[in-house]
């Protein structure tokens, strides 16, 4: 239950930064995108281990969550019950959300403002 209020949590963060104007809104819809996607991903692969197909790798499923999916990620694990319990993929997918939380930080900052301006997205 505490990783969902922290995924929960974050995206509530994500979406007040975005009302005071500290970045645009197209961060936010891109988490809530990557975290869907991942989501959806989660629940494909949990399907396909049940019926004995082909898996989706550990590798991309923390890509996925590197690059912003690990909200979605979060609430597969729990809901699905699925990549929960295995200790080593854990500890992977929580250094992938750390990092990918601190990128978000950075992209607050001056520097990182910089550089969002230079997308102009």
């Amino acid at each position: 239950m505490l990783s969902i209020i922290v995924a929960v949590s974050f995206l509530i963060a994500v979406g007040v930064t975005v009302i005071t104007n500290r970045s645009p809104i197209w961060i936010l819809e891109f988490y809530l995108v990557a975290s869907l996607v991942t989501f959806i991903v989660y629940a494909i692969d949990k399907s396909a281990a049940r019926n004995g197909r082909w898996r989706t790798s550990e590798r991309t499923l923390h890509a996925m969550s590197l690059f912003g999916g690990w909200p979605g990620a979060i609430f597969a694990q729990q809901k699905l019950r699925h990549k929960s319990k295995k200790r080593s993929f854990r500890i992977l997918f929580w250094i992938t959300a750390i990092l990918n939380c601190g990128l978000f930080i950075w992209l607050l900052t001056p520097d990182g403002l910089k550089v969002l301006r230079a997308l102009h997205i």
